[in-house]
């Protein structure tokens, strides 16, 4: 056994976790790592982002920049992105991670839908906190179907959406 002292009625249950929704968020890096890939040939940037204003404040968002690929491609992808990264934070020769931190930038989600591991967010893009996105591309586009003027798409019952704008953004 193990003495644990824990009053349960103290502290607010886990919530069970969700993505959030599609759009754009000021976000800052609050952790960031540089891993090796999995086949262990390359390595990547993996940060942490919080969210610091809106209806989704403090929510956190896990990002992976490849930053060093066997596979040219993939490493020029990931280092269009990192350089969009350091643009967006006003930052644009690191010698550390840990320089990106704490420095206020816009990041544009989608949700990645999956069935088998479950939803989950994705960057697309970067930009600077007051909106302007760095001329380089971040990542390869990808087509989009065209939305219908029609009628929105519900949310999920599920999901909390907030549909004001972020002080940030008005």
């Amino acid at each position: 056994m193990s003495n644990l002292n824990f009053n349960a009625a103290e502290v607010e249950p886990q919530s069970e976790f969700t993505t959030l929704p599609a759009g754009e968020y000021m976000v800052m890096i609050t952790g960031s790592e540089v891993k090796p890939t999995k086949n262990g040939t390359g390595q990547y940037l993996q940060t942490t982002l919080q969210v610091i204003d809106g209806h989704y404040k403090n929510r956190l968002i896990f990002d992976r920049i490849n930053i060093q690929n066997a596979n040219p491609t993939a490493q020029e992808i990931g280092q269009r992105a990192l350089s969009a990264l350091c643009h967006a934070v006003g930052h644009l020769q690191v010698k550390d991670s840990s320089e990106l931190h704490h420095k206020p930038f816009i990041v544009r989600l989608s949700v990645r839908q999956d069935q088998q591991y479950g939803d989950s967010n994705e960057v697309k893009a970067y930009k600077s906190a007051s909106g302007s996105t760095p001329t380089v591309s971040t990542r390869p586009a990808v087509s989009q179907p065209a939305q219908s003027t029609a009628q929105p798409t519900p949310a999920p019952a599920n999901a909390a959406v907030n549909s004001a704008k972020p002080a940030w953004a008005r």
